[in-house]
């Protein structure tokens, strides 16, 4: 249920630069005023809850543009092994274990963390898809949690336990006519990675995905083992291989980016492809440096994502943001390779607040031991905060964590409830 809301005494974010002090009202889940300066009394006496925003800046939720839900139970498990060992020896026997129920606890524990961080979109890489009722037990969890989720039901035809392409296909139809206009969940296809499918079904998924206005979702060039293999058997790396696939477009989310070539990225840059960076994984894993720089001066569109919490370790949105900036920076030894303002426009996904926009936002302290003094609202958002630093979280206007309480969950019995859950899922998982 939404109500009328004012915000006053705040630092408004704006593409164009910062209202300070500004106010705002949201109506119907959208803005209806964004101005600079201070409400009158007959706008205070208008709304039915009034928020002083004073020593906090207000934005557009951060936008999470990859994760797996299910690895919010498997974090600290990467352990210095790299990508491929590390699917092989934990991840894959973990995931093969998952009950339904686990799924969804393992998926309101995800959300619930992206929310503390000020997160009000996430495209969740859905890897349990052992039935249906496994991908079912994520909706009634984004549908509880409140956050806007794109659920990206990935899938293989190749390589160990292969599904049946057909099977694919119809199971994609019945998702997406699940999607109702202005739901906040919603499907896309999510091919594994270019080496475990056939090209015939990443064609026909992705045409299918564009045909119910959604998208492929895929993990491309994460590792140079991986990029070798394609180059083996198809002649040609990973992007280059999409491209002559027909799939590589504006409908296409490239997942890691990290191996790729000046070519690959004119490609990127040509057919408006989104690259989702995952900084924070790709470190813990040892994977390497995304070419950001390069992307961005060629215009290649950018999303942040932090990857599963098995390899992150934590869907800290706000520590991407700056990690993003750090990699860039010393991974090319270029001061100017990622500016702050620029790593904050693509933790937002570009978004802003105006008027007529749909009132998804956080407010987030600055008046803190770490961002204190601010001399620039955007370093110390992008250098100086920590998600436990956001204070209140909206989506469609409605409050969903207000003075750092959630308000869709009970969070301490939640955890309790997750302990259990992995205690048996280990076991039956035989890493015990």
């Amino acid at each position: 249920m939404t109500e009328k809301i004012l915000i006053y005494n705040a630092n408004i974010y704006q593409s164009e630069g910062w209202l300070t002090p500004g106010f705002l009202q949201i109506v119907d889940g959208k803005y209806k005023t964004v101005q600079s300066g201070n409400p009158t009394n007959e706008m205070l006496g208008s709304v039915e809850q009034v928020i002083d925003a004073n020593g906090m800046a207000v934005l557009p939720g951060l936008v999470n543009g990859h994760s797996h839900f299910s690895q919010s139970f498997m974090r600290g498990l990467a352990g210095g092994r790299p990508l491929l060992r590390w699917l092989k020896e934990l991840i894959w026997p973990l995931q093969s274990s998952f009950s339904a129920e686990e799924m969804y606890l393992a998926s309101l524990l995800g959300l619930a963390e992206n929310l503390r961080g000020g997160v009000t979109f996430v495209v969740d890489h859905h890897k349990i898809t052992h039935s249906r009722q496994h991908t079912e037990a994520v909706m009634r969890a984004v549908e509880q949690i409140g956050l806007r989720c794109t659920i990206a039901r990935a899938w293989s035809d190749r390589g160990n336990n292969p599904e049946d392409g057909n099977a694919i296909l119809d199971e994609m139809e019945h998702w997406y006519s699940l999607t109702k206009p202005g739901s906040k969940v919603n499907f896309a296809s999510g091919p594994l990675t270019p080496w475990r499918a056939t090209a015939e079904l990443l064609q026909k998924t992705h045409e299918q995905a564009v045909r119910h206005g959604s998208f492929t979702h895929i993990h491309v060039s994460e590792t140079d083992e991986e990029v070798q293999m394609t180059l083996s058997e198809s002649g040609v790396r990973p992007v280059t291989w999409l491209n002559q696939l027909g799939i590589l477009d504006e409908n296409s989310h490239i997942v890691h980016a990290v191996w790729v070539e000046e070519n690959e990225i004119d490609l990127l840059a040509e057919k408006n492809a989104l690259v989702v960076h995952c900084p924070v994984s790709n470190a813990v894993l040892g994977s390497g440096i995304a070419p950001i720089g390069k992307m961005l001066k060629k215009g290649v569109r950018i999303r942040l994502g932090t990857d599963g919490s098995a390899s992150n370790d934590t869907q800290d949105c706000i520590e991407n943001m700056k990690m993003s900036i750090c990699l860039a920076r010393a991974g090319f030894q270029d001061a100017a390779s990622l500016t702050n303002d620029q790593a904050l426009r693509i933790a937002l996904s570009d978004r802003t607040i105006a008027v007529g926009e749909v009132a998804d936002l956080m407010m987030i302290k600055l008046d803190t031991l770490r961002s204190a003094p601010v001399h620039d609202l955007t370093s110390a958002i992008t250098l100086c905060a920590h998600s436990e630093d956001v204070d209140t979280v909206l989506v469609a206007g409605e409050i969903l964590m207000r003075n750092g309480n959630l308000t869709t969950i009970d969070e301490e019995n939640l955890i309790k409830e997750c302990n259990s859950a992995l205690k048996s899922l280990k076991r039956r998982a035989g890493i015990d």
